[in-house]
């Protein structure tokens, strides 16, 4: 069996600013060290070139050629950066056995060499080139110590070679410790700039969904971020706001009430609080600051709000406890409408004058339309409890429309039934939706015609087969266009005796149970229609 030969990782390409740098060494290198050899005929001092000034002439050359082509040194092998940096070392090897007098000058060399070598190959390769380093440097200096030996001198010294290659391997160290070192950190720059990119983009994707507006301002009171629902209640384009950020304009170019009202605030009150309320294009907004940090240095935050939102807010919290304390007041009223019901009855039992028996009817009708107003309020208090089920429309409506004409007591011919032979299935409250439809269809017949087909009752699937619309037809006056706004408001009736509460307690059961009750009105009549999510099979 084969073993798996394990993956290559491929080299890293060498950095661009790197070897523009290393490319400008190596020309100045050479340039000073031709330089070197030119100055004598500069003096009007001529002698015959040496071969060291032709090696330092194609030297020179190889530098200039290498610094205007740098780019295509990044290959994927490093093979050719790899020969051309040995050829770096093994060219100032040849040149510190050439050039006697500064040898140790130009030894100096091969550490600066090792250094933008060990960057350029991510001090993967440092202590090889230090290697060639050493050796070249160790077969120069054995070169000189056996010319002095055959010349007769006794010449072994070693320790500037030595000094010189452990400078090197120091230096190769060091270049591969700072460049690992280098390296992890722009590696953890790199992921925490992806996480704050990351982190910066789901702050903008959360502002931009919030229902209020947000400007986000620097300590110079400059724009620096927004989102649509700000330029919305501000009544400003998008594009304004957007050339504001990338202009840096102030705040008070766009909304000078705004920068008015911060310039005002206490630095104290620059924190969660209450919203101050400001009329701004004839709209009233609710405007907060929120301080960054302690103070202003690092910007702050505006939040803007709908006031006539925040004034539905506490209108539906009022609403809810008011709720609350009218459910329990109804129970406390039960009791005793329940001793005066029983007592007129008794009354009306025993033979009395007319006059006596009207008054106590009339304490009846009221005992009555109290306890039904009661029911209503009831009710509506329990419209979170409820007990849904599944069941058949088609058999639900057809006892339901039985049961109401008999107890209405009206004829079939006035008001019809129409349902589709496929049968459906829904889930809903039977209560709730029993006591919606009842509503309904009582409210259609009282202000229908109460003729042959003035009341319709009929069961219809949408387009998608994923509701079931009921309709409620009347051929009535329709509705009055002054009344339609407040149609479902609680104890809005054109009725005497009416409570008020029977539409407002109908969709308040239909959104409890998720269906949604609308309605359409004309002179020729008014239409309820109630859309429920039908059980798919």
């Amino acid at each position: 069996m084969a073993s798996a030969l394990p993956a290559t990782v491929p080299e890293k390409t060498p950095d661009l600013q790197h070897l523009r740098l290393y490319s400008l060494y190596r020309l100045c290198a050479s340039g000073m060290l031709l330089g070197s050899q030119l100055w004598p005929y500069f003096r009007h001092t001529f002698a015959e070139p040496a071969y060291v000034f032709w090696a330092l002439v194609v030297f020179f050359f190889y530098a200039l050629t290498v610094s205007l082509s740098f780019r295509h040194l990044q290959f994927k092998s490093g093979i050719a950066l790899k020969l051309q940096t040995s050829l770096d070392i093994a060219v100032i090897v040849v040149m510190m056995h050439f050039l006697q007098s500064s040898q140790s000058g130009i030894g100096l060399l091969l550490i600066i060499n090792i250094i933008f070598a060990g960057l350029i190959s991510d001090g993967r390769f440092a202590m090889f080139y230090a290697a060639i380093a050493t050796i070249g440097i160790l077969l120069e200096n054995t070169h000189q110590v056996m010319k002095h030996n055959l010349l007769g001198d006794n010449y072994s010294d070693y320790s500037s070679a030595v000094l010189l290659s452990i400078s090197c391997f120091a230096t190769a160290w060091l270049a591969q410790t700072l460049t690992t070192r280098m390296q992890s950190s722009e590696k953890l720059a790199s992921e925490r700039g992806q996480d704050i990119e990351q982190l910066a983009r789901t702050n903008a994707l959360i502002t931009q969904e919030m229902p209020n507006g947000v400007l986000v301002i620097d300590q110079h009171q400059r724009l620096k971020h927004y989102n649509f629902q700000a330029c919305k209640l501000l009544g400003l384009e998008d594009s304004q706001c957007l050339e504001a950020v990338r202009s840096q304009a102030a705040l008070s170019l766009l909304t000078p009430a705004i920068t008015q009202l911060l310039q005002t605030a206490p630095a104290n009150k620059l924190a969660p609080q209450d919203a101050t309320k400001l009329t701004i294009n004839n709209r009233d907004l609710g405007i907060r600051f929120h301080a960054i940090s302690e103070n202003m240095d690092n910007g702050v935050v505006i939040f803007i709000e709908d006031w006539s939102q925040i004034q539905t807010q506490a209108h539906q919290v009022k609403l809810a406890a008011l709720g609350r304390l009218t459910a329990n007041i109804a129970h406390e009223i039960r009791n005793p409408l329940s001793a005066i019901s029983h007592a007129t009855q008794l009354l009306q039992e025993d033979s009395i004058e007319p006059g006596t028996e009207r008054m106590l009817q009339i304490i009846s009708d009221n005992v009555q339309r109290l306890d039904q107003i009661i029911k209503d309020v009831l009710e509506l208090n329990r419209r979170d409890r409820t007990n849904q089920e599944q069941f058949n429309i088609k058999t639900f409506m057809q006892e339901f429309y039985q049961q109401f004409c008999a107890v209405e007591k009206i004829d079939p011919h006035n008001f019809t039934l129409s349902i589709p032979e496929k049968h459906a299935t829904i889930v809903f409250d039977r209560r709730h939706i029993n006591q919606i439809l009842w509503n309904l269809c009582k409210n259609g017949w009282r202000h229908s015609k109460q003729q042959s087909r003035s009341l319709q009752l009929k069961v219809s699937g949408d387009k998608s087969g994923q509701f079931i619309h009921v309709t409620i037809k009347d051929d009535g006056n329709g509705i009055d266009p002054k009344i339609q706004p407040h149609l479902f408001e609680p104890f809005m009736t054109t009725e005497k005796t009416g409570t008020g509460l029977g539409l407002f307690i109908a969709r308040e059961l239909a959104e409890a149970n998720g269906a949604k009750l609308d309605y359409s009105s004309t002179a020729s009549g008014t239409q309820f229609s109630l859309t429920i999510k039908k059980v798919i099979v």
